[in-house]
């Protein structure tokens, strides 16, 4: 038995695990083997040639989460049963690059997504929630009104390319290269007056808020999809907007040099201030994903709340990706920030990221997790 063989016996194992693919992406490649199979016309060379690209191109992301999680103890218990040598079993530890695919994926099986967070009553006269058809893009946030310590996360990866390929007319998509994830932290960003005044603000304003909207795959900037983004948004800032703006205008060009991103004209700011109270959330996206809001390039986060916290969780997640299919996945590692009084964030729009949950037990508007939070245009 070859090491290929190896893994192809346990593949499908491999691709049912939810660490290793989410059920979106599972999804997704349901799809597009579903789709591959109609353009083909029956042809069995075509479609051979259309699934062996699709192996290549999500192998090696398998690969390298599998030996991730599993590290090669598991591959040499499979070795020791199967009686390959130990120094095969090291090449494939060594080298997890391969496709881990067998040649046809009829395995695959549609997932079910799993259970998402029990979405919040729809208030009076809002807007029903949108379902999300499966194998949908991400959606972005609906853009509003259509001392210091810098510190650097990781070394700046290369920019997402898409490589296409041609087999009897036919487009194949190959895998990108990796994404990762990067970002400048600021620590005591404001004064202590103006962030006083700024919690001050919102707390006055909470009747004010509005549910959260995101941009649909379609386009639709009003959009509220409890079961993609839970929360509370204040689009009209006051002054705290120009005070803000300026201070990350002051900071901006050794911010971008620290991100390795050169330096641009910023033509438009959106800002606005987010609530997040028990169990609100905003699953996986990125900012610029939609043609309506494809000038955003960096996003910025400014964490702050009352004192002494009253809520947990409501990290900044930052993942690891590549693009497939005209959609980010999850390829590895991510950095995961904690909210920190009067801290912000830099990070550029085309990082795939998340809030996670947050836990407020009083459910008490004033204990929520605040952020001031936008984007800059070019």
């Amino acid at each position: 038995m070859t090491a290929k063989q190896l893994l192809d016996g346990f593949s499908e194992t491999l691709m049912q695990d939810e660490r290793i693919l989410s059920p979106r992406e599972r999804e997704l490649l349901t799809s597009i083997l579903q789709n591959s199979k109609a353009v083909s016309s029956g042809n069995p060379e075509i479609q051979s040639a259309v699934t062996a690209a699709i192996s290549r191109s999500v192998g090696e992301t398998v690969a390298q989460r599998a030996f991730a999680l599993l590290g090669s103890s598991i591959v040499e218990q499979i070795v020791a049963g199967s009686g390959l040598s130990a120094g095969t079993a090291e090449s494939m530890a060594a080298d997890p690059g391969g496709s881990v695919f067998p040649a046809s994926l009829s395995g695959l099986r549609s997932p079910v997504p799993p259970g998402a967070p029990s979405p919040s009553p729809v208030p009076p006269g809002a807007p029903s929630p949108s379902p999300v058809p499966p194998g949908a893009p991400a959606k972005s946030p609906v853009p509003p009104g259509t001392s210091q310590r810098l510190r650097q996360s990781l070394p700046v990866g290369q920019e997402a390319q898409r490589s296409g390929g041609n087999v009897a007319s036919v487009g194949v998509l190959e895998a990108s290269p990796q994404v990762q994830a990067q970002c400048v932290v600021l620590d005591e960003f404001l004064a202590p007056q103006e962030l006083n005044e700024l919690i001050n603000f919102a707390l006055v304003h909470e009747t004010e808020f509005r549910n959260s909207q995101v941009i649909s795959p379609g386009g639709n900037p009003e959009v509220i999809d409890y079961n993609h983004r839970r929360s509370r948004v204040l689009m009209d800032l006051g002054s705290h907007e120009e005070i803000i703006v300026g201070r990350i205008r002051g900071v901006l060009p050794r911010v971008l040099d620290q991100l390795g991103v050169e330096r641009f004209p910023v033509t438009n700011v959106e800002a606005q201030i987010t609530a997040s109270n028990d169990g609100d959330f905003f699953a996986e996206h990125s900012d610029d994903s939609q043609e309506t809001i494809a000038s955003r390039r960096i996003t910025f986060v400014y964490f702050f709340h009352r004192e002494p916290t009253q809520f947990e969780g409501g990290e900044l997640r930052l993942y690891d990706s590549r693009r497939l299919a005209e959609q980010q996945i999850k390829a590895g590692s991510y950095q995961s920030i904690t909210p920190r009084q009067n801290q912000i964030v830099f990070f550029p729009c085309s990082l795939l990221h998340e809030i996670t949950p947050v836990k407020c037990p009083s459910r008490a508007f004033a204990d929520s997790r605040f952020t001031l939070n936008g984007w800059l245009h070019k």
